[in-house]
């Protein structure tokens, strides 16, 4: 079993050192899928939702939600992300949010990656909510990850 970075030596939580790694480009993509009615499927992607444009709502979350990730995950480093896009595609089941994040630092940007989309998938929920209250988000997901000593994984 790996080390547990994010333990000191008495099994107390801290924030990693990052102080001596080498900075390297970096990039984790992540996924939220959300589970919908056909109805608000095809309100969301026809445009024709109660509340408006669902999907430009929803990439703008993603990405907000990807630049706010040291305040919401407690152990998260704050770094400057290079870039962010996020996409929402139609699923069988509804709808797909993914989320690429890129930089160049000391550490990675998965968690960056999977708060975007799980934000993006609230917001989703929230637009089509007056169509399907019973949307299920659901699963979130890293779907790769790339640089650092670590190197690359893919799912």
């Amino acid at each position: 079993m790996a080390e547990l970075t994010h333990l000191d030596d008495e099994g107390r939580a801290r924030m990693v050192d990052v102080g001596a790694k080498a900075e390297t480009h970096r990039v984790a993509v992540a996924e939220a899928h959300v589970a919908m009615s056909a109805d608000a499927r095809s309100a969301l992607f026809s445009g024709t939702l109660p509340k408006g444009d669902a999907l430009a709502v929803t990439r703008i979350a993603a990405i907000q939600g990807a630049k706010q990730t040291p305040g919401l995950v407690p152990l998260c480093h704050p770094i400057g992300l290079d870039a962010i896009s996020a996409d929402v595609e139609t699923t069988e089941a509804g709808a797909r949010v993914v989320v690429t994040v890129e930089v160049t630092a000391k550490t990675g940007v998965e968690m960056e990656a999977m708060t975007g989309a799980v934000v993006g998938a609230i917001a989703l929920y929230d637009m089509i909510k007056a169509v399907d209250r019973g949307a299920v988000i659901g699963p979130v997901q890293l779907l790769s990850k790339s640089g650092g000593k670590s190197g690359d994984w893919e799912r």
